[in-house]
């Protein structure tokens, strides 16, 4: 049944709402304050009383001449007997308003005049037409909105009346109160009341998604912004030596006294049009920041060596980048060598998938000098050409936001980030929000050193001001108050940084993989292959493709030989992988890193049970019986040749326990070169069921001599696991 509140009726009446609540008590009705709800009936009733067929005028008449009248809806009294008992010794009759018109007018000193010669016309005080259809309420009852608890400020501001008046009420309550005290809910609707305010409950808005939300830009809202630009590429290859060949030829002495502060991006001009670069000392970081949520780059330019080709983290920079989806340009540099082959470069390149324009591709390839700065004016034209085929818009006159490029504690300066902005403009005073650090933006420096006021999209600045030093790769964001922004760090803070800011990519494992395909979560599944050898890396690739169908597309996002590494979990955190590994193994840090991100790793010697288990986990069957754990690791110190028995090794038990019933592995920088079992596993010249932390050990290994000093053997049992 749906419920009134008495000052709503009495809104709508245009009557008095002290006037119904006398009425309503006359009748029996439990009301307490204008709060109270009354429900249909009770409603009807009022209704029913007030809006008799004969005119106003004429039922005050009435009234004024002490004319008793039957309520009319005597049916309705009838039925709502039980909840006032006084009906029968009550005279029911119609109030004399005259009477409690004028207790009324005593109570109220402050009464406007126009009500009051309204009142002598016998209009009651309610309503008094002034011409023009404006209409002067007597009891116009004010209704606000306020939290659960308010400063004494913020309710005079919401209230209308000076904060002077509240605290004089406070104190007539007996609370001692300053402007900035906060006060419950209770204590101020009580305050309102004594000024004719009515307070509600606002309903509570999540502070979070106030400020992190997401907001579509409308198309006429968006204006052009510079591109903005990461290099990547494998070690020694002149990544640091072209940024800063572009720098010095494009910045010129003029800026700053020719000066260039390092802050972590610059910016460049090439006739007339800006481009960022960010400085990230490679795949490894670009990937970090991703992880964090944060979708900072436009274009990677991808630096080879014309004398050394594409390398493994070349392959890895590719890789990061396509997960990325960002626009690669390559750069071949070193060109001024001797032994400068770009026909080979792009031939490597081509067979990573990157087919250069000149080879009929699509992929922009420009050789270059940074030792002698060819070439240079043919990058930057190229990025922006590319940055014009894409259109890269933002959207300038809104509430900035971006991300933390890089971050430290100056001695002098307290806190400093260096911010990218990438939508809105960012100003000095601006209340800012990163992560868990917040604050008023005290002062900005842009790259070439100079205080600047604002910074618009896509420019990279210096900022002052910070509570703390935020983690590199968070996201900023502008709040609407310094009390608001200092509220959403807390509340970062309470609810932990990673679990707000850090998830946004939906994390896939193969055990629950059916559900989220069901769920329509996944469309990709990435996947990144570790293999002990490059043939393994491209029969897995291959095999793995070919179970893509319409519900799930399988994407290999990187392949490489080696062991599973720190590199692989960033990237497969931030793409939302799972690794699959072949004859390869995490170290323990590596797994602990994998444990907390909670990234699926998955360990196999057969490429057919790969291909199996995701087959199975796309169907919805994966129902493993048994799970592999790992009960610890000795490190072979020494080894002993003994005739007619073999090669045994010395070994010291870091970790767990070695039972002598475990399966075995030997792993030797990352590959996997033995799996078996313990021939033997003695202490000193006995033999033992198992051996634990920080004890010395004597192994062999069965149909395997070849240990050498520095092999791990990782201990196993397979463990029956109920699903």
């Amino acid at each position: 049944m749906s419920k009134v509140r008495v000052y709503e009726i009495a809104k709508k009446l245009n009557i008095s709402t002290k006037e119904i609540l006398d009425q309503l008590k006359e009748y029996g009705f439990d009301v307490h304050s204008h709060m109270s709800s009354l429900q249909d009936e009770e409603v009807k009733l009022i209704i029913d009383y007030y809006n008799q067929d004969k005119p106003k005028n004429q039922i005050i008449h009435e009234v004024n001449t002490t004319e008793k009248t039957e309520p009319p809806t005597e049916l309705i009294i009838q039925q709502k007997e039980a909840n006032f008992s006084k009906a029968p010794e009550v005279e029911r009759r119609m109030p004399d308003l005259t009477h409690h018109k004028k207790s009324t007018k005593s109570k109220n000193k402050k009464k406007n005049k126009k009500a009051e010669k309204a009142e002598k016309a016998g209009n009651m005080g309610q309503q008094t037409n002034l011409g023009n259809d404006t209409m002067i309420t007597e009891d116009d009852i004010k209704v606000i909105e306020i939290p659960a608890s308010i400063s004494v400020r913020d309710l005079a501001d919401k209230m209308g009346i000076a904060a002077i008046e509240i605290i004089k009420c406070l104190m007539k309550k007996g609370k001692m109160a300053t402007i900035n005290q906060e006060i419950d809910f209770e204590l101020a609707s009580q305050v309102a009341e004594e000024f004719e305010v009515i307070v509600e409950l606002e309903e509570e808005k999540d502070l979070l998604e106030e400020i992190f939300k997401e907001v579509e830009d409308k198309e006429e809202d968006l204006e052009a912004r510079p591109p903005v630009v990461v290099v990547m590429g494998h070690v020694d290859h002149g990544k640091t030596s072209l940024l800063d060949a572009i720098r010095s030829t494009h910045v010129t002495s003029r800026e700053a006294g020719g000066i260039t502060q390092h802050i972590g991006a610059s910016t460049v001009t090439l006739n007339g049009k800006k481009i960022t670069f960010l400085d990230t000392p490679g795949h490894e970081a670009f990937t970090a920041m991703r992880m964090r949520g944060a979708q900072v780059t436009d274009i990677a330019i991808l630096v080879v060596a014309a004398d050394d080709g594409v390398m493994p983290q070349t392959i890895e920079a590719i890789n990061h980048a396509r997960a990325a989806g960002v626009e690669i340009i390559v750069a071949v540099n070193k060109m001024d060598k001797p032994g400068a082959n770009p026909d080979r470069v792009k031939q490597e390149l081509a067979d990573q998938g990157l087919l250069v324009e000149d080879w009929g591709g699509d992929t922009i390839c420009v050789p270059v000098s940074a030792l002698k700065g060819e070439g240079l004016d043919t990058l930057l034209e190229m990025i922006l050409l590319v940055a014009e085929m894409n259109d890269y818009k933002s959207n300038p006159n809104c509430k900035a936001r971006g991300t933390i490029v890089e971050a430290q504690l100056d001695k002098g300066r307290g806190p400093v980030a260096t911010v990218l902005v990438q939508r809105g403009t960012l100003k000095v005073g601006d209340p800012v929000v990163a992560g868990t650090a917040y604050g008023r933006i005290r002062a900005m420096v842009d790259d070439k050193g100079r205080q600047v006021k604002k910074a618009g999209p896509s420019t990279p600045v210096e900022i002052l001001g910070l509570s703390e030093v935020p983690v590199a790769g968070d996201m900023f964001y502008v709040a609407n108050s310094d009390k608001q922004a200092r509220q959403a760090a807390e509340k970062v803070k309470a609810q932990g940084r990673l679990q707000i800011l850090g998830q946004s990519q939906q994390k896939v494992s193969l055990d629950d993989l059916f559900n989220q395909i069901q769920e329509g979560q996944v469309k990709d599944l990435n996947i990144i292959v570790k293999a002990d050898v490059q043939g393994s890396v491209e029969a897995v690739k291959q095999s793995l493709e070919r179970l893509s169908n319409e519900e799930v597309r399988i994407r290999i996002i990187h392949g490489a030989v080696g062991a599973i590494t720190e590199s692989d979990l960033m990237l497969a955190s931030a793409s939302g992988a799972i690794i699959i590994g072949f004859n390869v193994r995490p170290d323990a840090a590596t797994k602990a890193i994998a444990d907390r991100e909670e990234i699926d790793i998955r360990l196999y010697r057969v490429i057919y049970n790969a291909i199996e288990d995701i087959k199975a986990a796309m169907k919805g069957m994966l129902d493993p019986e048994f799970v592999e754990k790992v009960t610890g690791h000795i490190e072979i110190r020494q080894t002993f040749k003994v005739s007619g028995v073999g090669t045994v090794g010395g070994g010291y038990v870091l970790d767990g326990k070695v039972a002598r019933h475990s399966g075995i592995r030997i792993v030797r920088d990352g590959i996997v070169v033995y799996e078996g079992k313990l021939a033997s596993l003695k202490r000193f010249k006995d033999d033992v069921k198992e051996v634990n932390t920080g004890y010395e050990c004597g192994v062999m290994f069965e149909r395997f001599n070849d240990i050498k000093e520095g092999d791990i053997a990782e201990a196993f049992i397979m463990e029956e696991v109920p699903r």
